[in-house]
């Protein structure tokens, strides 16, 4: 098996072409994305609520998010050893034009933002050195953004990045089709999709696309490399790591899960997600968990509303609680046997 081929990206370069998909709440900051960084890949780390263990987070959340994610993209930058550090922001939460100013002030190298087509990025990092990635799950809304920033900024973006129906998370699927459509019935999308970003090659230069959702070894990396694609987006193989940046029950809670505990779940933030089975799961099936505190994260949920809050959820995944919280996975997070490094993970896959 020959070594992963390098990617650039603009004047990065991305030694081994893995990227570390961004994990919120608190499973991905600096200490796994420096780690991801160091070993070459891109680490990334999670813009959805990195302070939410600081003492000013309940009176001041926005104050204490941002202090927090300049910290992480510092550290994370120093444990990196030169490597490439990104932020994943999703488009749907509030204050958005903030943590993008936030991410450019300390250093980020790149930007990844998904939950929403993020428009008004270009304009926003005009003058920036920081790359920038959409995430999409279809060829329409590639087109739209594509077409829109190439008539309105003369650019478009500086890599891609396609989530296809097993990723973990939220997802850009319906909840059926999250549940019933495989990679391989997808794969003439992704062909589309990488089609039509390569038709803006003459123009802009190589844009990189990576396919994230359900890759889980090296065979599916070179399954999508075969597809036209330059590199994957990985991150539930990342989370059973020592490196992790959540409490080890919330790893072990990966190393314990069978291929029937996955699950399609509902989302505040208005899209269908996925997640180990489990009592706050089956509890929010039926009844609605009334919010005591809102922390003012996302555009489109409503706390009078909301069936529960999905802050608290995933800060209690976070901190360890298996049972009253919601544990987002990928499909394949039935695979993961023991908690490894990420240096053995890359050793696995690109050698």
């Amino acid at each position: 098996m020959n070594k992963l081929k390098g990617v650039r990206i603009g004047d990065l370069e991305i030694k081994v072409p893995i990227i570390q998909g961004g994990m919120g709440i608190g499973i991905s900051l600096w200490r796994l994305a420096g780690a991801v960084a160091a070993q070459g890949g891109i680490g990334v780390i999670s813009a959805a609520q990195p302070g939410f263990l600081k003492e000013n987070f309940a009176k001041e959340p926005l104050k204490a998010n941002l202090e927090a994610l300049a910290d992480n993209i510092k550290k994370a930058k120093e444990a990196s050893k030169g490597g490439i550090i990104g932020v994943n922001i999703m488009r749907v939460c509030r204050n958005y034009d903030q943590y993008v100013k936030c991410c450019v002030e300390s250093g980020a190298d790149v930007i990844i933002s998904g939950a929403g087509l993020p428009l008004e990025l270009p304009e926003l990092l005009k003058g920036t050195k920081v790359k920038f990635a959409p995430i999409v799950s279809s060829l329409r809304a590639t087109q739209l953004m594509f077409k829109r920033w190439d008539k309105k900024c003369e650019r478009v973006s500086d890599f891609v990045i396609i989530e296809g129906p097993k990723a973990g998370g939220h997802l850009g699927f319906t909840a059926e089709e999250a549940q019933d459509l495989s990679n391989e019935e997808y794969d003439q999308e992704v062909v589309k999709i990488v089609d039509y970003v390569n038709s803006f090659e003459e123009k802009y230069g190589h844009i990189p696309v990576f396919f994230a959702g359900g890759v889980y070894d090296r065979a599916d990396i070179d399954r999508y490399l075969s597809l036209g694609c330059s590199g994957v987006q990985m991150a539930t193989r990342f989370v059973a790591t020592e490196e992790c940046d959540a409490d080890v029950a919330y790893k072990q809670a990966y190393v314990d899960a069978k291929k029937e505990d996955v699950m399609i779940v509902k989302s505040p933030v208005g899209l269908p997600g996925r997640a180990i089975r489990n009592s706050f799961t089956k509890e929010r099936q039926t009844s609605r968990q009334p919010v005591e505190r809102c922390f003012g994260c996302i555009e489109t949920c409503d706390p009078a509303t909301t069936h529960y809050c999905i802050s608290r959820a995933l800060m209690q995944a976070a901190l360890g609680e298996r049972e009253d919280s919601l544990l987002f996975c990928g499909e394949n997070v039935w695979r993961v046997d023991k908690i490894t490094t990420v240096k053995e993970i890359f050793d696995e896959l690109n050698n």
